[in-house]
């Protein structure tokens, strides 16, 4: 949770529900959760006809200033005639989001008094929620700890021991390497060194590693910075790779198995026998459609090294000349090749085939059948990228009528790797994200209602049309149709502000506003209303991820909108007055493309390393209180280890005298700011 002068912002990740109560004559429900803190609500996606639904989104709350309040999330059963039917609810105390954040099943329980649905038949939500609290100061105070982190990676990696990077990666365990590795990637991306810190983090983990057969497989801050590197930069790369198998295999929903174990001859109606079917059937139609849906994945991915981006490709160059300096000889001739399919094949290609969903390439996840014929697409994929070393090995034999077409493709993925890799480095790697939205690919797109420009006597339900919009990179087009022709457009680059609508501005709910500037520089406003919160929270994300890269953004505009001579929101009678509520460009639904804030980036770094402070101070300092005059620092220099050089000790003590007093100014800045936050209470709403 981050707070601010907004209030509170509460993280809430919906992940699943099981036997529910069927309210449908079908047997089933169309269940949907609804989230409430505060005076906010969010809703998630409806999946229809089912009683175990698979949610997997995280909805983001923010709450009023004020005192706390209780996290509620209800379950609907959506129903296109009529109102929609109550499932269950769960609830949680400010106390317990607090104290100790809920993660796990929930049995649902119902409304107060509502007699009708208890007696322990609502079925169960599982929820995850994390709540994180943090004050995040102007950009000026972070500016000495960012140049340290920079400085980190033009040092020789090997040796260092004290620079930040050195420090968090001993630091950092488990599950938080991914939160780490997130947040250094995107702060070397605005920085233009992404490259570097990927080059910094590889070399580091080549060294020490002995034995080239591990490299790069356990879950490293290395492992998990290329990772999310490979996510934030590709994600467009991957869907024009994958995308059109992927909608094949969820369209045509093909009963696929080789494994005997798991066989269902019974389903084995969908493909059309002479005679009884047997095992030796099922196999056989299923190695043909596996192979078909197979041959087009390896097809696409051997031939996109054009359409690989750059920065990915000089990432995978650094790392092959890295592994093959460290490991020159001839029976490790496949360990560069490794190193990068272990990343792109294992880490990128396959977990995406897996869980589309998760990787934005299908709205739901899939049904258990389809789910199973992608974990079967996805074990051949990864055989691929492990270039056939373990083939015929394991507890998977029955993957064996696979083999012949997996061999035949490796020679076609070596050929490819080295493609890839053969690039020159004009431009640098790991440049900042000029867009995080490709030009031509549609992020989004659906029926939104129009408000018409400066209508002079509608009514306002009347004013609003219908109209069906599409989003780019490049243009926020619309037309009256999917089909019509004539369409009017908006260049995402002119777009200067995307902001909420209060709801008292039209009298009408889940409205928003696109500020966008003309060659003259004049601003104008499309207003736009979203049918629910949930489609009006994703418009919102996605306009502002487009428009993330340019420039002049609106610090404020008005929340309200100009009617009857005056702003409905701050009452001000010019049209040209100066906004009254500061825009929120970076507040988007997370997920591996939200726009780059390096003052949030670097606050977690700064967090992260004062867990070290301590163990800092120890380690190069053997005493914090010492005194650290010349004199006493030459005769710490004088008693060192017997055989130790006195300027390598002297180097990693100075880099950490240098870190330790970067975090000591942080910590006197926000001590300061808190003192400052704590006298404007005391004054209280009237003082000055």
């Amino acid at each position: 949770m981050l707070e601010d002068a907004r209030g509170r912002c509460l993280r809430c990740h919906v992940l699943q529900a099981r036997d529910l109560a069927p309210r449908d004559i079908t047997g089933t429900s169309d269940p949907f959760a609804r989230v409430f803190w505060g005076s906010q609500s969010l809703e998630t996606s409806t999946i229809k006809k089912t009683r175990f639904p698979h949610w997997d989104e995280v909805l983001e709350l923010r709450e009023m200033p004020g005192a706390p309040a209780p996290l509620r999330v209800e379950l609907w059963d959506w129903d296109m005639v009529g109102k929609n039917d109550f499932l269950g609810m769960v609830e949680f105390s400010p106390q317990v989001l607090q104290q100790n954040a809920p993660s796990g099943w929930f049995r649902l329980l119902p409304f107060p008094r509502a007699e009708e649905d208890s007696g322990g038949t609502l079925g169960a939500l599982r929820l995850k929620v994390r709540l994180i609290e943090d004050r995040i100061l102007p950009s000026r105070y972070y500016q000495p700890l960012t140049e340290l982190l920079m400085e980190s990676v033009l040092g020789p990696a090997e040796e260092d021991a004290a620079s930040p990077l050195a420090v968090l990666e001993e630091l950092t365990l488990g599950d938080c390497r991914q939160d780490l590795a997130t947040k250094l990637v995107k702060l070397f991306l605005g920085q233009g060194q992404a490259g570097p810190l990927l080059d910094y983090l590889t070399r580091r983990e080549v060294t020490r590693t002995t034995d080239p057969n591990t490299l790069f497989r356990s879950n490293s801050l290395a492992s998990k910075a290329m990772e999310q590197f490979m996510k934030l930069v590709g994600m467009p790369y991957l869907h024009e790779v994958l995308k059109p198998v992927i909608n094949r295999v969820f369209e045509e929903k093909k009963y696929m198995e080789l494994d005997p174990c798991k066989m269902d001859l019974g389903r084995t109606r969908r493909i059309s026998f002479k005679g009884a079917p047997s095992e030796e059937h099922v196999r056989d139609a299923s190695l043909g459609l596996l192979t078909g849906y197979l041959g087009p994945i390896v097809e696409a991915i051997v031939g996109s090294v054009g359409r690989c981006p750059l920065a990915m490709r000089l990432a995978f160059k650094q790392l092959h000349q890295c592994v093959e300096e460290h490991f020159p000889q001839a029976e490790h001739e496949d360990v560069k090749y490794l190193a990068i399919s272990g990343f792109l094949f294992l880490r990128f290609f396959a977990p995406a085939i897996l869980t589309p969903k998760l990787f934005d390439l299908r709205d739901q996840h899939a049904d258990p059948q389809t789910s199973r014929s992608l974990l079967l697409l996805a074990k051949a994929v990864q055989s691929i990228g492990n270039l056939g070393q373990q083939l015929g090995q394991g507890k998977e034999l029955w993957m064996a009528p696979l083999h012949p077409f997996l061999l035949q493709s490796i020679s076609r993925v070596r050929h490819f790797l080295d493609r890839l890799v053969d690039v020159d480095e004009e431009e640098e790697a790991g440049g900042p994200a000029r867009a995080l939205v490709a030009p031509s690919v549609i992020v989004r797109e659906g029926y939104l209602l129009k408000r018409k420009e400066e209508p002079a006597s509608l009514a306002t339900r009347f004013a609003f049309k219908k109209r069906y919009f599409w989003l780019s990179g490049e243009t926020l087009s619309y037309s009256k149709s999917p089909e019509w022709q004539m369409r009017s457009s908006v260049p995402v680059s002119h777009i200067r502000a995307v902001e909420r609508v209060d709801e008292g501005a039209f009298q009408l709910p889940h409205v928003m506003q696109v500020v966008t500037q003309d060659a003259a520089g004049a601003l104008h406003t499309t207003y736009l209303q979203c049918k629910n919160v949930n489609e009006l929270n994703q418009w919102l994300s996605a306009l502002r991820k487009a428009s993330a890269p340019n420039p002049d953004k609106l610090a404020a505009c008005h929340p309200g909108a100009f009617r009857s001579s005056r702003w409905t929101c701050c009452l001000q009678a010019e049209r040209s007055a100066a906004g009254c509520s500061r825009t929120h460009s970076a507040v988007t639904l997370g997920d591996w493309s939200d726009p780059l804030d390096p003052d949030a980036e670097i606050q977690m770094v700064y967090r992260r390393l004062l867990l070290g402070r301590d163990q800092l101070r120890m380690k190069f300092q053997e005493d914090p209180n010492t005194d650290s005059s010349p004199e006493a620092d030459a005769e710490k220099s004088s008693g060192a280890t017997e055989g130790a050089c006195p300027d390598a000790l002297a180097r990693p003590r100075e880099a950490a005298a240098r870190l330790l007093e970067v975090l000591a100014d942080l910590d006197r800045a926000h001590e300061e700011f808190q003192q400052r936050e704590q006298q404007k209470a005391a004054l209280g709403p009237l003082g000055h």
